[in-house]
C-alpha cells in the first residue's frame, strides 16, 4: 500500500458536473482529491480486507439475534424502548437490507483493524462505486496507469443486483428520501435511485422534510398518496426523537435499510463483538464505558455519534486529541490504533457491503487520526509490479 502523487484529469470537474457530483467541493474546500491514489497489490485486497471485511459482516449479523432477545443488551445499546418490538418483527420477519461500510485501520501490514460499522446510513457510496472507477478508465486511457491496473470496485453492479434480488420483498410505492438541504446525502439517494431502476425498480425522490403522515397514521408524500417502501438516508436514532418518527411502528412503512440495522449502526456493537470473538486478528478491544477517566492507549467514542464527531483519543505517549461535535449519551471505550500517516496523510478505508458481500473500498483521508467531515476522498488501484515500480 502507497500513496502515490499522480496528474490529475484535467476535465474531471466538468465530468463531475455532467454526472450530478456537485459536492466535489465543499465548503470552497476539495472533497474529491485525485492529485494522488493508493496504489495495493491483489494481495492486499483480497487477504487484508476484502476476506476479513466478508467474515466481520457476517460475525455481526449473528449478533443480531442476541441483541433482540436481551433487554439488558438493548438497553445497553441505548435504544428507545417503545422501538424494541418492531425493531424485532423487522428481524423476525428478515426485512431485506441493502448496504453497509466498515471502516477499517489499514496501512498495508498486519491485519486490518475494524473501527466501527456504518449499517444505517453510509455515504461516499457515489464517489466509490461511480466515480473512482471512471478516474480508473481515464488514467489507464492517459497512460498515467498501467492498462493492467484494477480496483476494488464492483458496487455499481452489485448494487444494481442486489435491487434486483429485494425488489419482490418491498412495498410499492416506492421512495428515496434525505435532507433537502444536503447535496451529499442528496446526491447519493439520486445514485441509489438510478440503480434501482436499472434494476427494473422505479421510486421517486422526496426531501424528507415533505414527507406526511395521513390520519391513520400512515406516511404520506406530497400528493398525499400513501408511501410503501422508503429508503431513508437519516438516522434512526434521529428519527426516534422526532414526532413523525413516533408513528413509525404503526405506521404500516417499510424502511431500506430496515430497523434492525439500528442494533449494527450502534458503537455499542463493537464490544459485543470482542466479547464474542476475543482476539479476533481484525477486532480492537472495545467494552462500554464507565465513566472513568480514559487511560492511554484508548478511545472513547459515543454510540450514536457521526463523522468522527465527539471522539476522545488518549494516545500511549499521553498525548490527546478530540474532536467537537453534537453527540452526547453513552459512549464505548475502544482500544487505540491510531492511522499511518502517508505523506502527512492518514487514510481510514471504508469497505463496502452489499447484500452479503463485500464489494469494494473507497478511502478518506484527514489531516487528522480522528476522520470527520472535513476528509477528502481518495481514489485508489490494484497494481501488481515489481517493488517500487509505480505509474504516475
Amino acid at each position: 500500500m502507497r500513496r502515490v502523487a499522480i496528474t490529475e484529469r484535467g476535465d474531471w470537474r466538468a465530468q463531475a458536473g455532467a454526472c450530478g457530483f456537485d459536492f466535489h467541493t465543499i465548503g470552497g474546500a476539495p472533497y474529491w482529491d485525485e492529485t494522488a491514489y493508493y496504489a495495493f497489490t491483489l494481495r492486499q485486497i483480497e487477504d487484508d480486507l476484502e476476506d476479513p471485511s466478508a467474515e466481520l459482516h457476517a460475525m455481526a449479523l449473528d449478533l443480531v439475534d442476541e441483541v433482540l432477545r436481551d433487554e439488558a443488551k438493548l438497553k445497553q445499546l441505548a435504544i428507545a424502548q417503545p422501538y424494541w418490538q418492531w425493531i424485532a418483527d423487522s428481524w423476525q420477519q428478515r426485512q431485506p437490507h441493502l448496504y453497509g461500510r466498515l471502516d477499517l485501520a489499514y496501512d498495508g501490514n498486519g491485519p486490518a483493524k475494524l473501527y466501527e460499522l456504518n449499517y444505517d446510513t453510509p455515504t461516499s457510496l457515489f464517489e466509490a462505486a461511480f466515480f473512482q472507477w471512471q478516474w480508473l478508465e481515464d488514467q489507464r486511457a492517459a497512460r498515467r496507469l498501467p492498462a493492467h491496473a484494477d480496483q476494488f470496485n464492483s458496487l455499481h453492479e452489485a448494487l444494481v443486483a442486489r435491487f434486483g434480488q429485494i425488489a419482490p420483498e418491498l412495498k410499492h410505492p416506492l421512495k428515496f428520501a434525505a435532507v433537502r438541504g444536503s447535496n451529499e446525502d442528496q446526491g447519493t439517494v439520486a445514485y441509489l435511485r438510478d440503480c434501482a431502476a436499472q434494476a427494473g425498480l422505479h421510486g421517486e425522490l422526496i426531501a424528507l422534510e415533505d414527507l406526511g403522515l395521513s390520519e391513520d397514521g400512515r406516511f404520506t408524500d406530497l400528493d398525499d398518496l400513501v408511501i410503501g417502501t422508503l429508503f431513508k438516508l437519516y438516522p434512526l436514532e434521529d428519527l426516534f426523537g422526532e414526532a413523525f418518527g413516533q408513528a413509525l411502528p404503526a405506521s404500516g412503512l417499510q424502511l431500506l435499510e430496515p430497523p434492525w440495522k439500528a442494533v449494527l449502526s450502534n458503537k455499542g456493537i463493537l464490544p459485543l463483538l470482542w466479547q464474542r470473538h476475543r482476539g479476533h486478528p481484525n477486532l480492537l478491544p472495545a467494552h462500554f464505558d464507565d465513566g472513568s477517566a480514559l487511560q492511554p492507549g484508548w478511545v472513547r467514542k459515543p454510540l450514536h455519534s457521526r463523522e468522527g464527531a465527539n471522539v476522545a483519543l488518549h494516545l500511549a505517549d499521553g498525548s490527546w486529541q478530540e474532536s467537537q461535535g453534537p453527540y452526547t449519551g453513552p459512549c464505548i471505550i475502544q482500544a487505540a490504533h491510531p492511522l499511518t500517516a502517508f505523506d502527512g496523510r492518514y487514510p481510514l478505508i471504508g469497505c463496502w457491503v452489499i447484500g452479503e458481500s463485500a464489494c469494494g473500498i473507497g478511502i478518506r483521508e484527514d489531516d487528522s487520526r480522528i476522520t470527520g467531515d472535513s476528509a477528502r476522498f481518495v481514489p485508489h488501484a490494484i497494481i501488481d509490479d515489481a517493488p517500487g515500480v509505480l505509474y504516475a
